[in-house]
């Protein structure tokens, strides 16, 4: 019997539409490896995975493509190799790489039928949602946690796009709870990822911008604390080779530290201050330990566990950064940092140790290993069967997007187990990715200039006036009253390919919305070219006029609120036409970190940008650390 004989006998006329597709795949995780799976036995024709990735021992019970000879291998060369057993005729492309890397470009995102997206970081998910929808290509977005989980559908121009829906916020630990009053684990365990671990191995504060003094600073006194406390450890930093390292970085943020704050007693009127430890206590308990709690990461360590684990931590960490260091110098090369991530057992120890320590020491209960990796980690809890069934909601909605049935499709959502059906939204008008004009424009990089682009492009071409600014990734570039730049190369102002440039209209009388050129680096075939519009199918392109709003009735006042909520009329919001999701929902549609890692920004920051904060980027979301003084 013909393996395809039951898909096509399902799929009707659809099935030849599957055997000619060419689709990709981003992400080869939990969804990932079931899509993967479902893509080849239905017999997709050629599927191309990628994924930057590699395999962890945690990964195994959700991803079952992954077996353990196959840790630390990549994850889609893997996937690959398995998921071409089920169906030889099927054609896999894998690549070991990062999907915003240059090579994949908007000429590569164009050569798709259909992408899909299983990913796990809003980040990566806004770039692919970017691409797609510069190139025209319908894009399948999925995501789970726990038992819930969303298939979307989107289309440019006929459905809502990943960035038309405001995301939920990402949560803010105020620097002076983080570094002087914590009282949570969390805090501790954030401090011991984002400030010692940086300190001592990757980039000190002192090094960052964060750390510059500015006018009208309402924080002074706590920045000049904070420089003194780098430069303290930037001392002990240098003695990182001597037989007392890790007794230097001891006494420094568990006793020194720990005793100036215990002297500030305004700030212990009703709460018990920290006590600091003892190296020399905390050594004599520990040397009767055996260092196979190392391996014992479900049971909370004691104190001298906890620090026999931060003594082993740093010893690793020393030898690596300086193993490192020696081969960057000989190559000639700039020397490496070491930064956190959740499944590298040396920073991951280290984190957890000093964290508990630092709990201990203001009373805060501590945590098992295994707890401070999923909140360190910002893991979102993943079942294999929830992963399953979203990626066979994929594929189903794969086959409506094949044959051009977009009013077919539907939002749909996994609940506790129950499947609950939407409408697709309409595109947002306000929406930053979808709501612009778009273009793509094929450059000749070594010889196209911003007057090229700006002359025979969007004068000559697109018919603008004089009245128009041009923005690149890096800001403004060009508008009336700033032509030093025309005779500038694209690649002298950091535009290279798949860089995209926004043109705003600044005429008085009937401006145009604003257009989003992609930019495609390509030798054009007449070489008297430097720069070529890419035409739409069906004649000339054409750049819609604003549409003017129509003014509130006499006795309204429309008050616009934060970045996230809507426009309100005397009190009452102004609709626009979105869907209201409860945050479970929403936290669903966008991959964001567990609900107790949401919240709202500090208000303080946004009033005040010159306060000093400290961003860390995750996989699975940001943690923003906001002074609150």
């Amino acid at each position: 019997m013909p393996r395809e004989k039951f898909a096509r006998q399902s799929l009707g006329a659809a099935h030849r539409l599957v055997r000619e597709s060419r689709v990709l795949l981003v992400g080869a995780g939990g969804i990932g490896c079931e899509l993967l799976k479902n893509l080849v036995l239905t017999g997709f024709g050629e599927i191309h995975v990628i994924d930057l990735d590699t395999i962890d021992l945690s990964n195994l019970n959700r991803q079952f493509l992954f077996r353990q000879e196959h840790i630390k291998r990549p994850k889609a060369l893997v996937a690959k190799e398995v998921a071409q057993n089920f169906n030889p005729n099927v054609k896999l492309v894998a690549y070991h790489a990062n999907i915003k890397d240059k090579q994949f470009n908007l000429e590569w995102f164009s050569s798709f039928n259909l992408v899909f997206n299983a990913l796990d970081n809003m980040d990566a998910r806004r770039h692919v949602n970017k691409m797609c929808l510069a190139v025209d290509v319908p894009l399948i977005e999925s995501g789970t946690t726990g038992f819930k989980g969303q298939v979307q559908v989107i289309k440019k121009d006929k459905t809502a796009c990943y960035d038309c829906t405001p995301k939920t916020t990402p949560i803010s630990y105020p620097v002076c709870t983080i570094r002087s009053t914590p009282s949570q684990p969390i805090h501790c365990i954030v401090w011991a990822k984002s400030y010692l671990l940086p300190e001592l191995f990757g980039v000190r504060e002192d090094e960052t911008p964060e750390m510059d003094e500015t006018e009208d600073s309402n924080n002074a006194a706590e920045i000049e604390e904070l420089k003194r406390e780098a430069q303290a450890l930037k001392k002990i930093r240098e003695s990182m080779a001597s037989d007392d390292f890790v007794k230097q970085v001891f006494d420094k943020v568990f006793k020194e530290d720990i005793e100036r704050l215990a002297k500030m007693e305004d700030m212990w009127k009703d709460k018990k201050p920290p006590e600091p430890l003892s190296y020399d206590v905390l050594e004599q308990e520990a040397s009767t330990l055996n260092s196979s709690i190392l391996e014992d990461s479900q049971r909370t360590w004691s104190a001298s566990e906890n620090f026999l684990v931060l003594k082993h931590s740093l010893a690793r960490l020393s030898k690596r950064l300086a193993e490192g260091q020696a081969a960057a110098a000989k190559a000639g090369q700039p020397p490496p940092t070491i930064s956190f991530d959740k499944d590298d057992d040396d920073t991951m120890d280290f984190v957890a140790a000093a964290g508990n320590l630092r709990a201990i020491i203001f009373g805060i209960d501590p945590k098992s290993k295994f707890d401070i990796k999923q909140m360190a980690g910002n893991i979102i809890p993943a079942i294999a069967t929830t992963n399953a069934m979203v990626a066979g909601l994929c594929v189903m909605q794969a086959f409506k997007v094949l044959r051009g049935e977009y009013a077919r499709t539907k939002w749909l959502w996994l609940w506790n187990g129950a499947l609950r059906t939407d409408r697709l939204e309409d595109p947002n008008p306000d929406c930053p990715a979808c709501s612009v004009a778009m273009a793509r424009v094929q450059v000749d990089l070594e010889k196209a200039t911003l007057k090229d682009l700006v002359v025979d492009i969007l004068r000559m071409k697109l018919g603008y006036g004089e009245e128009i600014t041009v923005l690149s990734e890096a800001g403004v570039i060009y508008d009336p009253d700033l032509e030093d730049n025309l005779e500038k190369k694209l690649p002298e102002l950091s535009i290279s390919d798949a860089s995209f440039i926004v043109v705003k209209d600044d005429e008085d009388g009937n401006p145009r919305i604003d257009l989003q050129l992609a930019i495609e680096a390509k030798k054009l075939e007449d070489q008297s070219q430097t720069i070529m519009l890419v035409e739409k199918e069906g004649g000339t392109f054409e750049i819609p006029r604003r549409t003017k709003k129509a003014p509130l009735p006499d006795g309204d006042k429309a008050t616009e609120v934060g970045e996230g909520h809507a426009a309100v009329s005397n009190g009452i919001p102004l609709s626009t036409g979105k869907r209201k999701r409860p945050l479970d929902e929403e936290a669903e549609a966008t991959g964001t970190p567990a609900k107790k890692l949401q919240g709202p920004i500090n208000a303080e920051v946004a009033k005040n940008p010159a306060m000093h904060a400290i961003v860390i980027d995750e996989d699975d979301g940001t943690l923003l650390i906001a002074d609150d003084d």
